[in-house]
């Protein structure tokens, strides 16, 4: 586990949680104006298309090890050498994260093999996601495809550090878990390239997927 970096990470961003999305639009409009990228800064298109973009080698995404939906251990270092496709949903959810899931099964669906990221799925209800729980939710999202995918669970104590890090917000409930619902891009390198806020659009994503896949850096 890495220790937690000095530079805020989407800090301020899900203080203000919206109770049905996760996030609300001011939210969104703060990741804007704080994480664009500089070309997109300088009025020129940037290379991906999440509300926040960074450079090769600008921002190395903070590692991790969790158990998997077998119990075998994970870390995000061992992914190293393809793109790494990471949220955070919880399989008893009913509202947003069966949404979420489907259309992420939907874009991997579209997206021809070699181009295909790594699923990783970190919980963000530890309790609640047993292994009976997650392969129901991947079966019925569609998420249990031709493609690696791991769904990461660990004690509150880990998974909220990785929370942490992430910049995501948890706040439990009497019915769904009301959470962050972000979406991170991570190349090969082990480098944040794009992040996504919920609800977004799947041929953005789908795109810059093809689109790091057919890069080195």
């Amino acid at each position: 586990m890495t220790e937690p970096r000095v530079s805020v990470r989407w800090a301020g961003l899900v203080v203000g949680l919206a109770s049905a999305i996760g996030i609300g639009t001011g939210v969104g409009l703060h990741l804007l104006d704080s994480h664009a990228s500089p070309s997109a800064t300088a009025g020129t298109l940037p290379s991906f298309h999440g509300q926040a973009v960074w450079s090769p080698g600008e921002r190395v995404a903070p590692g991790f090890a969790l158990r998997d939906q077998t119990g075998a251990s994970v870390s995000l270092a061992a992914l190293r050498g393809r793109p790494v496709l990471l949220t955070f949903l919880d399989s008893q959810c009913k509202q947003q994260c069966p949404i979420q899931g489907r259309q992420l099964a939907s874009i991997l669906r579209r997206l021809p093999a070699a181009q295909r990221p790594v699923l990783v799925v970190v919980t963000v209800d530890p309790s609640g996601d047993t292994p009976a729980g997650i392969r129901h939710a991947m079966t019925e999202w569609g998420l249990a495809g031709p493609w690696s995918w791991y769904w990461l669970n660990g004690s509150q104590r880990r998974l909220a550090v990785v929370w942490h890090f992430y910049g995501i917000r948890v706040d439990p409930s009497s019915g769904d878990i009301v959470h962050s619902l972000v979406l991170y891009l991570i190349d090969r390198d082990g480098y944040e390239r794009t992040a996504y806020l919920f609800p977004f659009l799947p041929g953005f994503v789908q795109g810059d997927l093809a689109r790091l896949a057919g890069r080195r850096t």
